[in-house]
């Protein structure tokens, strides 16, 4: 429930380009500074609410995830300008940053350890609902009434969800459980060489294959506006494709993880979300835009919780709000960064060659990491 409300609002700028776009009159660089004014301020925000969160506590920061981000998303629809709704989406970034890193660790304290992937899958569920139910009410409203009703409505219940989480997590779990100390002691072990070196190699994976392949995520609505004709609240609408995925292949993802290990599926995962950037350019609309869309989607959100669940393993508990700070600030900023330089790409090079590039970067990074972390230890002992 809590990643649910925490998304409704955040998942509404990408199905909202074209709307944005077209209501401001902006080019594709300015188009990618509308989700990177958020991505860049959240990946911002996370390095210091992880650092909060093992100290002051989970729930604060969750709840503070959830409320925050519905008010500052309220204040985006009243928004009138350009520069007025992107100061407002940098401002809910930052206080959209503790939910996640909160969150993941709260979960994993809270779980046997052979089963913190299931867990974290289970949880992506909230998130992968929220992705997919925003475009579909997005562009009903945005059509109706226009893209910033959509915040405005959506606000409500966000905040709504947001102080009822807090109110129920404050009865059913104890003082210990909600800061998020449940001991783990083989999380405790001390960090040798060999996780240090896993966790720069995740990272390096986690900035040049992800942020190749996510940088074209912006555009897509975009894509399917200018290159395919369709109209705005059907590009908003089919962006649900990819997040339905998420609703079953969050879970199984976790579920597999605690099976055959974190390592191939990520490395797998990461290598298909590379070729699927290239195979944006030959696919005709239709069953196969939409087939695509839901490979992207099984491909995200099957890597989601083993990333978590790998993370759990190479750090210790007392420690692992502050890692998963790191590790989400990482991914964010790189959406942010790569997001401006793809809009560039496509104002200079066009889709075509642009995608090209970014799917290259992304296979041969996947390729390289694969050597340094495929056979290597993924757990503490």
């Amino acid at each position: 429930m809590a990643h649910f409300a925490h998304h409704l609002l955040t998942a509404l700028p990408g199905p909202l380009l074209p709307f944005i776009r077209n209501d401001f009159k902006l080019d594709y660089t300015q188009s990618a500074l509308v989700s990177s004014s958020f991505t860049l301020s959240n990946g911002i925000g996370q390095l210091p609410a992880g650092w909060l969160a093992d100290r002051i506590g989970r729930r604060i920061l969750i709840t503070i995830g959830i409320c925050g981000v519905a008010v500052v998303g309220f204040l985006v629809g009243l928004s009138h300008t350009y520069i007025m709704m992107i100061i407002l989406l940098v401002l809910m970034g930052v206080v959209a940053g503790g939910y996640h890193p909160a969150a993941a660790s709260l979960i994993s304290a809270s779980v046997e350890p052979d089963k913190q992937g299931r867990a974290l899958g289970l949880h992506g569920i909230g998130g992968s609902a929220s992705f997919f139910l925003a475009p579909l009410v997005a562009a009903a409203i945005a059509a109706t009434w226009g893209w910033r009703s959509v915040f405005i409505v959506l606000a409500i219940p966000a905040v709504a969800l947001g102080i009822i989480f807090f109110l129920l997590l404050g009865r059913r779990a104890s003082t210990s459980e909600v800061q998020g100390v449940v001991p783990d002691n083989r999380g405790e072990a001390s960090h040798g060489r060999s996780r240090r070196r896993n966790l720069v190699v995740f990272m390096i994976l986690t900035v040049f294959a992800g942020g190749a392949a996510n940088s074209i995520s912006p555009f897509i609505p975009l894509y399917m506006v200018d290159h395919f004709g369709v109209s705005l609240p059907t590009a908003a609408s089919l962006m649900a494709i990819s997040s339905s995925a998420g609703l079953w292949a969050s879970p199984l993802g976790g579920y597999l993880s605690d099976r055959i290990g974190r390592i191939p599926i990520i490395l797998v995962t990461a290598l298909m979300g590379g070729i699927f950037v290239y195979v944006w350019n030959v696919v005709p609309f239709g069953l196969g835009v939409y087939a695509l869309l839901l490979l992207v989607g099984v491909s995200v959100y099957l890597r989601m919780p083993v990333a978590e669940a790998y993370i759990i393993r190479q750090t210790t508990a007392r420690n692992r709000s502050t890692i998963y700070g790191i590790y989400y600030f990482v991914q964010m900023e790189t959406g942010a960064v790569f997001a401006p330089l793809m809009g560039r790409l496509i104002d200079s090079l066009g889709f075509q060659s642009s995608f090209t590039i970014a799917s290259i970067v992304a296979v041969a990074t996947t390729l390289i990491c694969s050597v340094f972390l495929w056979g290597s230890k993924e757990e503490l002992h």
